[in-house]
């Protein structure tokens, strides 16, 4: 790693630009980029600029193919599951394209204090979650001291001997003594957006007075936050607000800059699209909209530009869009979400809601669908509480490792959710599914103790790590 590139404006917004123009690459030169991408080591910026310049639909295909096979090589047949809890809609800045937005009047503001946080927790470990997100607009009433509150007050929580395993955050910037007290709270990963790295946009769609106007100050936060101890943080952009090339592109360098700087990427990127949203102006006439057929293109193109790193879809995008994204990069999943404060508990409370969802169906509807397509819904948090995380993760996960912890962890997990939760007919094709996971596995030692560890949840154990 390079500390003298720590704490440095990364984006060359020209530069960028420039790479998104010129022509599609040839046949050949699509199979050389893509034959490389199957050697699960990642692809440079020239090469990331070469596909996004690819519009033909069959090659298009093949993206996607390689995508399919690069997932299913580092994380196998396991989708992780968690759930957001938003602590509160209230927010300093005016963020045109979000209905938290300070001069939305449309909406009820609310900030849940910690009884109220706490009965979202029940409610959510009574679904069976166990992975959390905090998230919550930007204001003096959500400060450091009170998001430790919350992570603690979460943590305590049992609820009929189920209790959450790893909380993640959602937080805006702040500074790195702060972080290293998000640190002592054992937070997973820290996610910020950068909302779009075009700094020129930024400014037009975080108007200044606010604390989010400052483009530098988010755009340097991940530095921070591993500054002050965070192992994993999360990137995204909020697809619509710029030319999707261009983010694609920002997105790469900003994974090279805390590769250089740290020598640790991300651990997840997240890929939402602008949804309407109560009160937000923007949503209404997106100014880069990108289409379905976009969007599976570039979330399969970051899956092999950057196959270590989780890709996270929300409820934004409808069930049809969630299903089908599985296959080409998709790792983590929210389900059955609320984007409003105190959603969970009062669930005739509509008002407040951050976006509008695309997908409704509940937790249980979800896993369902995700057996019927032959996938293992997840809840696994071994690596964070084994401390495979940060460089400990990466070193697991280059050499193809970590796909051994993975999906066991996965089927303990998800077997312990089917006896305590699941329908009669979920439960069913549910241990069907991880039955054959096991019968698929090579005999060594490793089938034994994953064999081992599921007869022991069979008769009662709980929280198996491997």
């Amino acid at each position: 790693m390079n500390t003298e590139e720590r704490n440095k404006n990364f984006i060359d917004r020209e530069k960028l630009y420039s790479m998104i123009e010129g022509q599609a690459p040839t046949k050949n030169e699509l199979q050389a980029i893509l034959n490389k991408a199957k050697e699960l080591k990642g692809l440079s910026m020239e090469e990331v600029a070469a596909l996004l310049r690819v519009e033909d639909h069959q090659d298009i295909r093949s993206i996607m193919d390689v995508a399919h096979y690069v997932k299913e090589s580092i994380y196998g047949k396991r989708l992780v599951l968690f759930a957001p809890v938003y602590t509160g809609n209230v927010c300093v800045n005016n963020c045109v394209y979000c209905a938290f937005r300070k001069d939305n009047k449309k909406i009820v503001r609310k900030v849940l204090n910690m009884d109220e946080i706490e009965e979202e927790t029940r409610i959510l470990l009574r679904d069976g979650h166990k992975r959390i997100l905090l998230i919550c607009g930007e204001t003096p009433r959500n400060n450091i001291d009170y998001i430790c509150e919350a992570i603690r007050r979460v943590y305590a929580v049992n609820e009929n001997n189920q209790n959450v395993r790893r909380i993640n955050v959602e937080l805006a910037p702040m500074s790195v003594e702060d972080f290293r007290k998000l640190k002592a709270e054992r937070i997973g990963t820290y996610v910020c957006f950068q909302e779009t790295y075009d700094p020129v946009l930024y400014k037009e769609y975080h108007p200044s007075g606010t604390p989010k106007a400052d483009f530098e100050n988010r755009l340097l936060v991940m530095d921070r936050a591993m500054e002050g101890g965070i192992d994993d943080v999360g990137l995204g952009v909020l697809f619509g607000l710029a030319d999707y090339r261009y983010e694609i592109l920002a997105l790469m360098e900003h994974a090279n800059h805390l590769e250089r700087a740290f020598g640790c990427g991300p651990h997840t990127v997240s890929f939402p699209r602008i949804e309407p949203a109560e009160g937000a102006p923007l949503p209404e006439h997106i100014p880069h909209a990108v289409s379905d057929e976009d969007f599976k293109k570039i979330i399969a193109i970051i899956r092999i530009a950057l196959p270590y790193t989780g890709i996270i879809l929300s409820t934004r995008e409808n069930d049809e869009m969630r299903t089908e994204l599985f296959n080409y990069g998709i790792s983590q999943v929210s389900a059955g979400s609320r984007t409003n404060p105190g959603a969970y508990s009062d669930e005739s409370e509509q008002s407040g809601s951050q976006f509008s969802l695309g997908d409704h169906r509940s937790l249980e509807e979800v896993i369902s669908s995700m057996i019927d397509s032959g996938y293992i819904p997840s809840f696994c948090t071994g690596c964070y509480r084994k401390g495979r995380v940060g460089h400990d993760f990466m070193d697991l996960a280059k050499p193809g490792l970590i796909k051994q912890y993975c999906l066991p962890n996965a089927m303990f997990s998800f077997k312990e959710y089917l006896y305590d939760f699941a329908s009669e007919e979920t439960r069913k094709k549910g241990l069907a599914l991880i039955q054959k996971m096991v019968d698929e596995m090579p005999e060594t030692a490793h089938k034994k103790k994953v064999d081992s560890e599921l007869k022991a949840i069979d008769e009662g154990e709980r929280d198996r790590l491997f």
